[in-house]
C-alpha cells in the first residue's frame, strides 16, 4: 500500500558507537508521522459501453456545448447504468481505510569494513530525564547491504513511540528535552556469514522476535520492528 507520510515532530541526534565497530552511526534521528492511506482504483468486470447516436461526432461536440453537469446519455443505457452498480458494489466492499499515527526511526550507517554488510539490528535507547529509570529500547531488523566504504540511510515505522509512560513531571514541562537518547548498532551480519556482535546483546534473546518479522515477505522497507 502506497503511502504519505506527513512529518508531526522531529528529533535528530548524532550517536557515538559504545562498542568498536567497522560499521558506525554517522548520524539518526526519529519523527512522530501519520500515514495517510492512498486509495487505488478498484478492478471491476463492467463491459465496454453500447455504442449510441449521441456519441457520433456532430452530437458529441454539441454535448460538449451543454451546461456542465447536463445528464450524460451514456448513463441512461444498459451498460451505464450496469457500471454504475457495478462501481457501488465494489465501493461497498472496500475496506475503509484509516490513518495510522506512528514514529519514523531512521539512522545513516557507515560500513568501513572490508566486507559487504548484509543485516543490521539496530537499537533506540530513550531514557526518561525526569525519570531515569524509565528506560525503553525500540529494535529493528534492518536488510543494509552496504559496500566497503559506503554509506547509507536506513528507515523503519514503528506505531510505538519513546516511551509507554511518562511521568507527571515530563508533562509538566513545555519546552526542553525529555528524553536522554542512545542510537547503536547491537549486531551485523557480512556476506558470507560473518558475524559481529555487542558483547552485552544476545541473539537467543530476540530469536522468537526475529523468527516473528522474517515469517512473512518483505516488501519495500528496509527494516522492521523486533
Amino acid at each position: 500500500m502506497k503511502a504519505i507520510l506527513l512529518l508531526l515532530l522531529f528529533s535528530a541526534t548524532v550517536s557515538s558507537q559504545v562498542d568498536d565497530s567497522p560499521v558506525v552511526i554517522v548520524e539518526s534521528g526519529w519523527a512522530a508521522v501519520r500515514i495517510e492511506p492512498v486509495k487505488g482504483q478498484p478492478a471491476g468486470s463492467t463491459p465496454m459501453r453500447a455504442v449510441i447516436a449521441e456519441n457520433r461526432n456532430f452530437q458529441r461536440n454539441a454535448r460538449r456545448q451543454q451546461t456542465p453537469g447536463a445528464l450524460d446519455p451514456n448513463d441512461l443505457t444498459i451498460d451505464g447504468r450496469s457500471a454504475a452498480l457495478d462501481k457501488i458494489n465494489q465501493e461497498s466492499r472496500a475496506p475503509k481505510l484509516e490513518p495510522v499515527n506512528g514514529f519514523r526511526y531512521h539512522a545513516k550507517v557507515r560500513n568501513a569494513a572490508e566486507m559487504k554488510t548484509e543485516v543490521i539490528f539496530l537499537e533506540y535507547r530513550f531514557t526518561e530525564l525526569a525519570n531515569p529509570a524509565n528506560t525503553v529500547r525500540r529494535q529493528f531488523l534492518c536488510v543494509a547491504k552496504l559496500k566497503p566504504g559506503e554509506i547509507m540511510e536506513i528507515s523503519a515505522f514503528s506505531t510505538s513511540g519513546p516511551s509507554d509512560v511518562i511521568s507527571a513531571e515530563s508533562l509538566a514541562k513545555q519546552n526542553g528535552k525529555l528524553f536522554g537518547e542512545l542510537v547503536q548498532i547491537n549486531r551485523v551480519e557480512y556476506e558470507g556469514g560473518a558475524v559481529l556482535q555487542r558483547h552485552d546483546w544476545k541473539m537467543a534473546d530476540w530469536k522468537k522476535d526475529v523468527e516473528r518479522v522474517t515469517s512473512t515477505p518483505w516488501g519495500s522497507e528496509a527494516c522492521r520492528a523486533l
